[in-house]
């Protein structure tokens, strides 16, 4: 009863607002609306941002939104080609209708006659998604990396916060910012150069950490926080960027050497093992298991480099880890054999509750965002079923994924569109591992990704605020030492 009062109580403020002002009639038209961001037809957490998006026909001068349930019908509209939905509204429809399938409706003012397309829906879920996102903004290009910042917004409403600003750290190159169990208390990212180091974020007590010694071919690049927050584990790499004479794939990167380590936080040490640190074959991509108990990491054998780099395949591996004892275990199993799939693995990700591991798969190496052909898969741990998710990948790259904290959502970047801006998107899995239409990161003013000219690099979803800001990682820079790792 009380919903139902709910539900009445905001038809009236509808109402009372004039927005249902409809046309007395409209001819209704078989084609589909072209709409940007395409919003039709997808599942969406009850607790997103509202769905703005734009009309691409220029004939069309004003139009209307009709979002039905089976218990009511709210009408918005737009006096332009863009549907700006009022936050507050918004926020009570998906409140009212968590659980519920909305049919939508768009009745457009097109070259002087009104005009009523075919319905799409969206199915709200309960299922909320980590409300905050953070990420790196960085041109699309090889050649600009000094204009960097790291950003995180809130997926809830518009808000967005500077990280890190390399206009305040000398120009920098900083390294993309990574959560440590979805939290914003524990992360950390890499900043390169002259008094830079690893940046730890402990319940916003910030360290700089120097994360080398001298068995290590490089310091830490891509790393994962054990769920502790204890150890971190990381690969240690020597990186080759080369150009490419096919059109498609303008940049090649590579590794000729690379291994793993773990870092223990606590102790100030490196760990390392000859299982993954093998002189003739590559590892690289770590990420532990969501108990902490296994590495997965991806591997390959060294091949003659550049000339066969397109033979250059990495299987997705697991190693045992002993969190207690610090120390990794002595038997590798593959999980994902590249020999027999023909292709490479890279970006293993865990999910939360340990059933499922998120990956990408390209043709050869381990550089996915130029490779046109760039797909995810998931594999679920406990059946090996692998999920191609075709209903979520595109004929452009996507990769760079993240997890929600729940399981049920993740993130991931794209190229679909115009094939060089990375955008942010989120998926949803159903109990069965089955992933549907993703759909792009919500944005205050749609035209946003059409004026925005840098990519959204490296997702990450995180439960909670991240209690620094980019001053304070100026700050950190210039008056912190680094502590050295042995």
């Amino acid at each position: 009863m009380q919903k139902l009062l709910q539900i009445y109580g905001f038809i009236m403020i509808c109402l009372l607002s004039g927005c249902t002002s409809l046309p007395d009639h409209a001819i209704r038209v078989s084609e589909t609306p072209d709409i940007y961001p395409d919003y039709r037809d997808i599942t969406i957490p009850s607790n997103i941002a509202p769905l703005n998006f734009m009309m691409r026909n220029d004939s069309v001068s004003s139009f209307f939104v009709i979002v039905k349930s089976a218990n009511d019908s709210i009408v918005f509209k737009s006096k332009s080609q863009k549907m700006i939905f009022p936050t507050d509204k918004w926020k009570k429809m998906m409140s009212l209708h968590e659980s519920d399938t909305l049919q939508v409706t768009i009745t457009a003012r097109k070259d002087k006659q009104w005009i009523q397309y075919p319905p799409f829906y969206w199915n709200v879920v309960s299922d909320k998604i980590d409300p905050y996102l953070s990420y790196r903004l960085i041109e699309p290009g090889y050649e600009v990396w000094n204009r960097l910042q790291l950003k995180e917004r809130c997926l809830e409403d518009f808000d967005e916060k500077t990280l890190a600003d390399n206009k305040l750290l000398d120009g920098k190159c900083m390294n993309c910012h990574v959560y440590g169990n979805n939290s914003g208390d524990l992360s950390m990212f890499h900043l390169r150069g002259k008094n830079g180091g690893t940046v730890l974020n402990q319940n916003g007590s910030l360290r700089k950490l120097s994360l080398k010694n001298d068995s290590m071919v490089s310091s830490a690049v891509y790393g994962s926080f054990h769920p502790s927050g204890k150890y971190g584990v990381f690969s240690t790499n020597i990186i080759v960027p080369e150009f490419h004479t096919q059109g498609n794939k303008r940049l090649e990167v590579y590794d000729t050497k690379s291994d793993l380590v773990i870092a223990d936080f606590e102790n100030n040490r490196m760990i390392t093992s000859p299982l993954t640190s093998d002189s003739l074959s590559l590892q690289t991509f770590p990420v532990f298991s969501a108990d902490g108990n296994y590495i997965y990491y991806c591997t390959a054998p060294l091949v003659d480099l550049p000339d066969s780099i397109h033979s250059l395949r990495y299987s997705l591996c697991r190693i045992p880890f002993d969190a207690t004892k610090g120390e990794w275990g002595t038997q590798v199993d593959t999980l994902w054999d590249a020999s027999l799939h023909n292709a490479s693995v890279c970006h293993p990700k865990t999910s939360p509750d340990g059933r499922y591991i998120l990956y990408t798969v390209a043709e050869y190496g381990t550089f996915p965002i130029w490779h046109r052909e760039t797909n995810l898969q998931l594999m679920d741990l406990e059946s090996g079923e692998i999920h191609t998710l075709d209903a979520v990948n595109s004929d452009r790259s996507d990769t760079y994924h993240s997890w929600s904290s729940s399981g049920k959502w993740f993130a991931f970047a794209s190229k679909r569109g115009d094939g060089q801006y990375g955008r942010v998107y989120f998926a949803y899995i159903d109990k069965d591992g089955h992933a549907g239409k993703p759909f792009v990161l919500p944005q205050a003013n749609p035209g946003h990704d059409d004026l925005n000219l840098k990519s959204y690099n490296i997702p990450e979803l995180s439960a909670s605020k991240v209690p620094f800001d980019a001053y304070a990682i100026q700050k950190l820079m210039n008056k912190t030492e680094v502590e050295s790792f042995n």
